[in-house]
């Protein structure tokens, strides 16, 4: 008789248990999604793309023009990441690396977003116009 008083009070404590760790877990998820939300809605769409091989820049161009760029790397520069920037988006057309992950990427045009080549070591990152080289008053 104890010992099935006993079992009942551990099968009882077991499903609060339980439920609270699933509401703990669902509540999480939701601040989760509503940070991850607040950042995409927050950033802004960019202005600018800068192309980078191995750490040095090479180029800055606008998403405001449509443009195609052949980005050269390799030692007698054997290697191509075709760059192009239409209707305000950039994305790599076609690359010669051996896994292509860059040119299945989808295009790219807010702010901190980026298309990175390892084997090439190419990066392509969106920037906006920077707030602080503008004048705070209007005259």
């Amino acid at each position: 008789m104890m010992q099935d008083v006993k079992n009942r009070s551990v099968e009882k404590n077991s499903r609060r248990l339980f439920r609270n760790d699933m509401i703990f877990i669902v509540v999480l998820l939701l601040l989760v999604t509503a940070f991850g939300l607040w950042i995409y809605l927050v950033r802004g769409e960019g202005d600018r793309v800068v192309v980078t091989i191995d750490g040095k820049e090479i180029g800055t161009y606008s998403l405001a023009e449509d443009v195609t760029v052949e980005i050269r790397t390799g030692l007698q520069n054997e290697e191509l990441n075709l760059l192009v920037i239409k209707d305000g988006k950039a994305y790599v057309e076609t690359a010669t690396c051996p896994d292509g992950i860059c040119s299945e990427h989808k295009p790219i045009s807010r702010e901190g977003e980026s298309i990175v080549c390892l084997p090439h070591k190419v990066v392509i990152t969106v920037y906006a116009e920077n707030e602080k080289d503008a004048p705070d008053i209007v005259v």
